[in-house]
């Protein structure tokens, strides 16, 4: 066994490219919309059983909490709709080297950010 090799890897000092970011953010926006959608399922099921129930939901939907959560859903739904898109036209062979990598990961952040922005709006 060697003795140069390292015993405990310190992941505090790993630097991850842009790209690495961005398809970990793309992978926890997908999860985030997994579980956000029993919240949604459950109020659109509330808003749709009675005139009352409707009232309910709007009721709730009016808390910032539900308000946060939508936004938070919406930015999700959006980030991972844009990364997607970054890999489908990944698939067709366009921005595959280093470089175009980054320049595709600095175009989702800057995308994803004006429709959370976007998102952000139109929630409050």
């Amino acid at each position: 066994m060697k003795a140069d090799r390292p015993v405990n890897l310190d992941l505090t000092t790993l630097s991850l490219p842009l790209s690495a970011i961005t398809s970990i953010l793309h992978r926890i926006s997908g999860v985030f919309l997994f579980i956000g959608t029993a919240f949604m399922v459950w109020m659109l099921h509330k808003s749709l059983a009675s005139p009352a129930d409707f009232a309910a939901a709007q009721n709730v939907m009016e808390h910032g909490l539900a308000k946060f959560i939508t936004w938070g859903l919406l930015s999700s739904l959006a980030y991972h709709l844009v990364a997607g898109i970054k890999h489908l036209i990944m698939d067709t062979g366009i921005g595959e080297t280093k470089e175009g990598g980054k320049l595709g990961a600095q175009i989702t952040i800057v995308v994803s950010v004006v429709l959370f922005i976007l998102a952000g709006v139109w929630v409050w």
